[in-house]
């Protein structure tokens, strides 16, 4: 088995100069790069033994950073779950509950390093993901939020009314049954959405149905103002974004179901 020395060399040869290790208890080093997350902080990563091998790990400070923008719920699912385990499966990472964890095979320490370092890399970009994929995302979210907060027996997916909407052209994102008037739940990504609830909504109007209607922005200032003010008009309730407004949304439909 190589030294702490050798290892070090050979982290510097294969992966860039600037790493350098610094001892923190017995057999537990850690490993400085000059790798960096999009906000400027370092990846953590450690070196230590167990058993008889080495192994490098994050400790979890991968995804506990990620959480700083990101629900940690939303890391577990979806598009952005697809992303993550792709990222560990390519390089072979384990992920211990959140913690993700490279035992080094050999004597392959510098290529372990490198490795090791891309996967941190390839699961930040989950931040940074196109706008397309992030729309995408949300509406996976949305979905994933109601499936918790609403039981099945109470609510429908891409519902909508077979007597006056046959070919389904007016679709309702989740309609909430169970009271007198039906909870209209949108998910709202883009200026297009809104459009196209804001048609539904009234279309529904002329129709005479009864129902109480809500929206979920991914992110509200993002939509254009006069879209915002006509929407506002129409929609009973709006909430700005999902991810700062998880426990709100919930009471506000909880309440409304028990009405």
């Amino acid at each position: 088995m190589m030294t702490i020395s050798e290892i070090e060399k050979d982290f510097r040869q294969k992966v860039a100069d600037k790493v350098t290790l610094h001892p923190e208890g017995v057999d537990r080093f850690r490993v400085f790069t000059p790798f960096l997350f999009e906000d400027g902080d370092h990846l953590a990563i450690v070196i230590r033994r167990e058993d008889s091998h080495w192994a490098l790990s994050d400790e979890g400070h991968t995804y506990m950073h990620l959480t700083y923008d990101i629900d940690e719920k939303d890391l577990q699912r979806g598009t952005r779950q697809k992303v993550i385990t792709k990222a560990l499966s390519i390089f072979n990472i384990e992920d211990r509950q959140g913690e993700m964890v490279l035992p080094v095979k050999g004597k392959r320490y510098g290529d372990a390093l490198y490795d090791f370092v891309q996967a941190l890399l390839r699961v930040a970009d989950v931040t940074y993901l196109s706008r397309e994929t992030v729309r995408s995302t949300f509406m996976e979210d949305f979905r994933a939020f109601l499936e918790e907060t609403v039981h099945e027996s109470r609510r429908a997916f891409d519902w909508f009314d077979h007597q006056h909407d046959p070919d389904g052209k007016y679709v309702i994102d989740c309609r909430v049954n169970g009271m007198p008037k039906p909870l209209y739940l949108f998910g709202l990504p883009s200026d297009d959405k809104a459009r196209d609830v804001m048609i539904t909504l009234l279309q529904h109007e002329r129709w005479g149905l009864s129902f109480r209607s809500i929206a979920i922005f991914e992110d509200q200032e993002e939509i254009n103002r006069k879209v915002l003010a006509r929407f506002s008009d129409i929609c009973e309730k709006q909430f700005s974004s999902l991810g700062a407004n998880r426990d709100r949304i919930k009471r506000f439909i909880t309440e409304s179901m028990g009405s």
